[in-house]
Protein backbone atom coordinates (compact mmCIF):
# COMPACT_ATOMS: atom_id res chain seq x y z
CA UNK A 1 0.00 0.00 0.00
CA UNK A 2 1.55 3.29 -1.06
CA UNK A 3 1.63 6.34 1.14
CA UNK A 4 -0.49 8.23 -1.39
CA UNK A 5 -3.17 5.52 -1.21
CA UNK A 6 -3.09 5.61 2.63
CA UNK A 7 -3.51 9.38 2.56
CA UNK A 8 -6.54 9.11 0.25
CA UNK A 9 -8.02 6.41 2.45
CA UNK A 10 -7.57 8.59 5.54
CA UNK A 11 -9.23 11.57 3.82
CA UNK A 12 -12.13 9.38 2.71
CA UNK A 13 -12.57 8.02 6.24
CA UNK A 14 -12.48 11.52 7.68
CA UNK A 15 -15.09 12.70 5.18
CA UNK A 16 -17.46 9.97 6.37
CA UNK A 17 -17.47 11.28 9.94
CA UNK A 18 -20.58 13.29 10.70
CA UNK A 19 -19.99 16.88 11.71
CA UNK A 20 -21.91 17.82 14.86
CA UNK A 21 -22.28 21.49 15.80
CA UNK A 22 -20.69 22.42 19.12
CA UNK A 23 -23.96 23.95 20.30
CA UNK A 24 -25.64 20.54 19.98
CA UNK A 25 -22.90 18.92 22.02
CA UNK A 26 -23.19 21.58 24.71
CA UNK A 27 -26.97 21.14 24.89
CA UNK A 28 -26.62 17.37 25.25
CA UNK A 29 -23.90 17.70 27.86
CA UNK A 30 -25.89 20.08 30.05
CA UNK A 31 -29.21 18.26 29.85
CA UNK A 32 -28.08 14.95 31.37
CA UNK A 33 -25.00 16.13 33.22
CA UNK A 34 -24.52 15.19 36.85
CA UNK A 35 -24.54 18.00 39.36
CA UNK A 36 -21.11 19.50 40.01
CA UNK A 37 -19.04 17.70 42.62
CA UNK A 38 -18.86 19.27 46.05
CA UNK A 39 -15.60 20.82 46.99
CA UNK A 40 -13.26 23.33 45.44
CA UNK A 41 -12.33 23.84 41.83
CA UNK A 42 -8.61 23.32 41.28
CA UNK A 43 -6.97 24.29 37.98
CA UNK A 44 -6.21 21.32 35.75
CA UNK A 45 -2.50 22.19 35.83
CA UNK A 46 -2.48 21.98 39.64
CA UNK A 47 -4.18 18.59 39.58
CA UNK A 48 -1.81 17.26 36.92
CA UNK A 49 1.25 18.49 38.82
CA UNK A 50 -0.03 16.76 41.95
CA UNK A 51 -0.67 13.47 40.14
CA UNK A 52 2.76 13.52 38.48
CA UNK A 53 4.48 14.26 41.81
CA UNK A 54 2.44 11.58 43.53
CA UNK A 55 3.43 9.06 40.87
CA UNK A 56 7.08 10.06 41.23
CA UNK A 57 6.76 9.23 44.92
CA UNK A 58 4.51 6.17 44.74
CA UNK A 59 5.64 4.65 41.46
CA UNK A 60 4.74 4.94 37.80
CA UNK A 61 2.28 2.07 37.90
CA UNK A 62 -0.90 2.49 35.86
CA UNK A 63 -3.05 1.93 38.95
CA UNK A 64 -1.33 4.88 40.62
CA UNK A 65 -2.80 7.24 38.03
CA UNK A 66 -6.20 6.49 39.55
CA UNK A 67 -5.00 6.44 43.14
CA UNK A 68 -3.16 9.76 42.79
CA UNK A 69 -6.14 11.32 40.99
CA UNK A 70 -8.38 10.10 43.78
CA UNK A 71 -6.03 11.63 46.35
CA UNK A 72 -6.07 15.13 44.82
CA UNK A 73 -9.84 14.89 44.37
CA UNK A 74 -10.23 14.16 48.09
CA UNK A 75 -7.92 17.02 49.01
CA UNK A 76 -9.84 19.36 46.69
CA UNK A 77 -13.10 18.32 48.33
CA UNK A 78 -12.11 19.91 51.65
CA UNK A 79 -9.33 22.44 51.00
CA UNK A 80 -9.56 25.66 48.93
CA UNK A 81 -6.91 25.85 46.22
CA UNK A 82 -5.01 28.79 47.73
CA UNK A 83 -4.80 26.99 51.07
CA UNK A 84 -3.67 23.83 49.27
CA UNK A 85 -0.87 25.70 47.51
CA UNK A 86 0.29 27.28 50.76
CA UNK A 87 0.17 24.06 52.79
CA UNK A 88 1.73 21.97 50.04
CA UNK A 89 4.55 24.48 49.63
CA UNK A 90 5.30 24.49 53.34
CA UNK A 91 5.24 20.69 53.41
CA UNK A 92 7.46 20.39 50.33
CA UNK A 93 10.15 22.68 51.68
CA UNK A 94 9.91 21.81 55.39
CA UNK A 95 13.19 19.90 55.24
CA UNK A 96 15.06 22.57 53.27
CA UNK A 97 18.27 23.27 55.13
CA UNK A 98 20.24 26.43 55.73
CA UNK A 99 19.06 30.00 55.91
CA UNK A 100 16.81 29.52 52.89
CA UNK A 101 14.72 27.06 54.85
CA UNK A 102 14.15 29.32 57.87
CA UNK A 103 10.84 30.58 56.53
CA UNK A 104 9.57 27.01 56.30
CA UNK A 105 10.49 26.18 59.89
CA UNK A 106 8.51 28.87 61.74
CA UNK A 107 5.55 27.80 63.89
CA UNK A 108 2.92 28.76 61.29
CA UNK A 109 4.74 26.79 58.59
CA UNK A 110 5.01 23.76 60.85
CA UNK A 111 1.29 23.92 61.63
CA UNK A 112 0.41 24.18 57.92
CA UNK A 113 2.75 21.29 57.10
CA UNK A 114 1.17 19.14 59.80
CA UNK A 115 -2.37 19.90 58.51
CA UNK A 116 -1.43 19.11 54.94
CA UNK A 117 0.33 15.86 55.74
CA UNK A 118 -2.58 14.68 57.88
CA UNK A 119 -5.06 15.49 55.11
CA UNK A 120 -2.85 13.84 52.51
CA UNK A 121 -2.47 10.72 54.66
CA UNK A 122 -6.25 10.43 55.06
CA UNK A 123 -6.63 10.78 51.29
CA UNK A 124 -3.90 8.18 50.66
CA UNK A 125 -5.63 5.67 52.88
CA UNK A 126 -9.06 6.35 51.36
CA UNK A 127 -7.63 5.94 47.85
CA UNK A 128 -5.86 2.65 48.48
CA UNK A 129 -2.28 3.63 49.23
CA UNK A 130 -2.28 2.38 52.81
CA UNK A 131 0.72 3.37 54.90
CA UNK A 132 2.74 6.46 53.92
CA UNK A 133 6.11 6.21 52.31
CA UNK A 134 9.12 7.26 54.42
CA UNK A 135 9.51 10.54 52.48
CA UNK A 136 5.92 11.59 53.31
CA UNK A 137 6.54 11.39 57.05
CA UNK A 138 9.54 13.74 57.15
Amino acid sequence: MTSRYRARLAVAAFACVAVIPLSALAADATSDAAPPAKGYDYPTQGRVEYVLGCMDEKGHDFANVYKCSCTIDRIAAVLPYDDYVEQMTFAKYATLGGEGGNEFRVDRARAQTKKYRALQQEAYQACGFGKPSPSASK
